[in-house]
């Protein structure tokens, strides 16, 4: 009976991170950049990286109302989150960071690398604001019957 040549079973990790506002693409991509560095050193599988946008956040961060948020799929060793938290944590423009462990023993053959996306987040503040509300007026009719009693009670 021939063997079969064991597969190398990796985990399943997500980690959003949150950076400052006022970062540029450039600096956003080299953040992005360093993380798929790290887990393709600690031989993982980087599957895809979404950059959210920038998006208000629930409280100040860092005395910041808002954030870039990234979030970055990957598949790795189990001490792989362990060494990217710890970059993020050195580097200035993360302010946040989490990871969770999504799956035990995934085949990484079986998990395809998708292309990164970009989304545009929310209506960034600085933007100029859009014509102001009026208060809601009903059309003016040329015959305005006026309402008596009766006609209340009907409607």
């Amino acid at each position: 009976m021939p063997e079969s040549k064991p597969t190398k079973q990796f985990r399943e990790y997500e980690t959003i991170f949150l950076l400052k506002p006022d970062l540029t693409d450039e600096s956003v991509d080299r953040v992005r950049e360093r993380v798929r560095g790290i887990v393709n050193r600690e031989g993982g599988k980087v599957l895809r990286f979404t950059v959210w946008g920038k998006k208000r956040t629930m409280y100040p961060i860092a005395k910041q109302a808002r954030a870039i948020y990234v979030h970055a799929h990957y598949l790795g060793q189990p001490g792989l989150v362990s060494e990217v938290e710890r970059n993020l944590h050195n580097l200035d423009e993360v302010t946040r960071y989490m990871s969770v462990k999504i799956a035990d023993e995934v085949d990484p053959d079986s998990r395809p690398a998708l292309e990164d996306v970009k989304l545009a987040g929310d209506v960034d503040e600085a933007r100029a604001p859009g014509p102001e509300r009026e208060e809601f007026r009903p059309p003016e009719s040329e015959e305005s019957p006026e309402m008596d009693e009766e006609n209340l009670e009907e409607a």
